[in-house]
């Protein structure tokens, strides 16, 4: 049986998805939007990646479907929102620690730039 620690790595996209969704509920172009800002430009997650990504991650039990709408008065009533849930908040804290992990390895071997010896 898998444990938190022993959770399998996360795709990029769903890490990106998981980490937008963290803040709270979003529909897909926000969850769009987060992910460009969290990444500052770097990533650019188009309609296919996201919405193919979603519904694994419905599938799977990381993120469901809200229903709360921001403010009905203003916003499309078509549009889903989606929360992360507990098993999807567990996920993105073990690939947080993955990284942690490594970014501690680079630190050690002075990997980041301007830290090579000369």
């Amino acid at each position: 049986m898998t444990t938190e620690t022993q959770l399998p790595p996360l795709t990029p996209a769903v890490f990106h998805i998981l980490l937008a969704l963290s803040t709270g509920e979003r529909h897909g172009y926000g969850i769009m939007k987060q992910v460009e800002k969290d990444s500052q430009g770097k990533v650019s997650m188009g309609a296919g990646t996201l919405y193919g990504s979603l519904k694994r991650m419905l599938d799977s039990g990381l993120v469901k479907e809200s229903d709360k709408r921001v403010d009905p008065t203003r916003d499309d009533e078509r549009r889903i929102y989606y929360q992360i849930t507990g098993a999807g908040k567990k996920a993105l804290e073990a690939e947080l620690e993955r990284y942690k992990h490594i970014v501690s390895v680079a630190k050690e071997r002075k990997l980041f730039p301007n830290t090579y010896a000369i």
